[in-house]
């Protein structure tokens, strides 16, 4: 195999903006030569036209497989954030799409609606003779129609799950919305992906991402969750049809309503989905909810809409006595454990956990909407990894009317503490959450340094969202290649030096130097073991 040259680029190493330092060399899938100015003979050219070269981005926390089956159905993810466009696009799909029997999809957002709410009322108008379910973006609560509801059995007398909330009219009958837990009542009505369904979702999933410049992930549900079928069989599917072409690790998913018994099966499972590219060797916990439907688990309750504090504090899924034990026997049998972890009692309680268990394991938590100032320096005493999904931290109208009034000003000014986290000493991981936002990790790193968002305008007169919580840039570039590596126990890969894995990213502009144009950046081609996997 000859070697690949990359020319005419500046570089980023996974820690620091190098410039234009020469050509990077590489031969038989690995990084072996950087800086360097002779071209080994017959060596394929790639010119990168004065952009940038970077490892390839990692993203600690994603969900490729939904991701890529709802961009297979009815999408709505890249519709503008308005009911009528939401109706008109699943309207058009339902017309399209004659022979399915329910119209499945998702990614609206919460803000399009009035409360954040939408109603059946408005999906029976779009789709009259069928039922509808569509997850949110968050995918913490389910749109769904009339029919849906009647489908399921849901009526005024359904007793909500303890995990959750079937949203209600005055007098008690489901409107339309179904939140956290209460989303299970649809499971046994609602279809179910078949294998070959399953795996078309990943091939998508997976391409969309390589097109993003993503070459290796952690899948951050492997398990049946919220009507999703459990993706390690596909995922073993693809480690031995060879095409599986990013590395992965998958966290398998803790099931909250059983305890410590289901250890012995996550091991099975662990030993059974291992093999090439994937490796189930972590645990995902699901700790608390989300701010905007009143679930993310808090130290102080939620405020009402005049400003007054309620009863509510949210809901911690594990008890945290509980979830010290679990976590301790997950350490001891060598998993990695993956928190989610949103509100400032959930990161206690996971933070909690985390005491004296195993740093080898890379733990880490995920979200970290709210952070207790007092629990910030426990992540670098502790050796937790702290998993950031920078696109969230910005002005936006979900943001400006359905979080900041029930959090009140002083808790709202201390929403994502990057900036606090990193001068604690904490290791910054990074992820998507896609299909909950875009995979586009530039986007996020924009978001990350600006603390605005690139493509989406701000309400009228915001301005950058607790800037004091920005990242420097090269930080921030950091935790989506090298840091996102490491947690992902991929210590050859993430940075551009010799013995590296050529997993590499080739962008259309430097970046580093003009910090103003992160989200504008683009992928001209992604590199998986010095091979070509995308080409814009």
């Amino acid at each position: 195999m000859s070697a690949t040259v990359f020319a005419n680029a500046a570089v980023f190493d996974g820690h620091r903006h190098r410039g234009r330092i020469g050509h990077v060399v590489v031969e038989h899938g690995r990084i072996t030569g950087v800086g360097v100015d002779a071209v080994p003979s017959g060596a394929r050219v790639v010119d990168a036209a004065g952009g940038l070269l970077l490892p390839g981005f990692t993203d600690a926390h994603v969900h490729p497989v939904q991701g890529g089956l709802e961009r297979l159905s009815c999408d709505l993810s890249a519709l503008p954030a308005e009911s009528g466009a939401y109706l008109a696009h699943i309207r058009a799909y339902a017309d399209a799409h004659p022979e399915l029997d329910w119209i499945e999809g998702g990614g609206w957002a919460m803000a399009a609606f009035p409360g954040g709410l939408p109603t059946a009322a408005e999906l029976d108008e779009a789709v009259p003779d069928r039922p509808v379910a569509l997850a949110n973006r968050d995918h913490h609560g389910m749109w769904v129609s009339s029919r849906a509801l009647q489908v399921a059995g849901i009526t005024a007398a359904t007793p909500d799950p303890a995990d959750g909330h079937v949203e209600r009219s005055a007098d008690g009958r489901p409107t339309g919305v179904l939140h956290e837990g209460a989303m299970g009542l649809l499971a046994h009505v609602l279809p179910v992906a078949d294998d070959d369904q399953m795996y078309a979702g990943f091939l998508e999933g997976q391409r969309h991402l390589h097109s993003l410049g993503v070459t290796s992930w952690q899948d951050a549900i492997v398990g049946a969750y919220s009507g999703m079928r459990d993706a390690g069989p596909t995922y073993a599917r693809a480690a031995a049809a060879g095409t599986l072409t990013g590395t992965v690790v998958g966290a398998l998913w803790w099931d909250r309503d059983r305890g410590s018994e289901q250890v012995a099966d996550l091991v099975a499972r662990r030993a059974a989905w291992t093999s090439g590219r994937f490796s189930a060797t972590a645990v995902k916990i699901m700790q608390d909810g989300v701010a905007e439907n009143g679930t993310a688990a808090l130290v102080e309750p939620y405020l009402d809409r005049c400003g007054h504090a309620t009863r509510n504090t949210g809901i911690s899924f594990v008890d945290p006595v509980s979830l010290r034990g679990h976590v301790r026997e997950l350490d001891a049998q060598g998993f990695q454990v993956h928190f989610h972890g949103l509100g400032d009692r959930s990161v206690r309680e996971a933070l909690d956990s985390l005491e004296g268990t195993d740093r080898a394991r890379r733990h880490h938590i995920a979200h970290l909407q709210l952070v207790h100032p007092d629990d910030v320096p426990r992540f670098g005493e502790l050796g937790v990894a702290a998993n950031i999904q920078a696109l969230w931290a910005c002005h936006d109208d979900q943001m400006t009317e359905l979080t900041i009034p029930f959090l009140g000003a002083e808790r709202a000014a201390r929403q994502y503490p990057f900036g606090d986290l990193h001068a604690a000493g904490a290791r910054l991981v990074a992820g998507s959450d896609w299909p909950v936002s875009t995979p586009d990790p530039l986007a996020a790193i924009h978001t990350a340094v600006h603390r605005t968002s690139y493509d989406e305008p701000a309400p009228a007169g915001t301005v950058p969202f607790l800037p004091e919580q920005a990242l420097p840039i090269e930080v921030a570039f950091a935790a989506y290649t090298s840091g996102s590596a490491w947690v992902n126990h991929r210590d050859d890969a993430g940075t551009i030096s010799p013995g590296a894995v050529a997993d590499l990213v080739v962008l259309d502009r430097d970046p580093l130097a003009s910090p103003e144009e992160i989200g504008a950046a683009r992928v001209r081609s992604t590199w998986i073991d010095g091979e070509c996997v995308h080409e814009s």
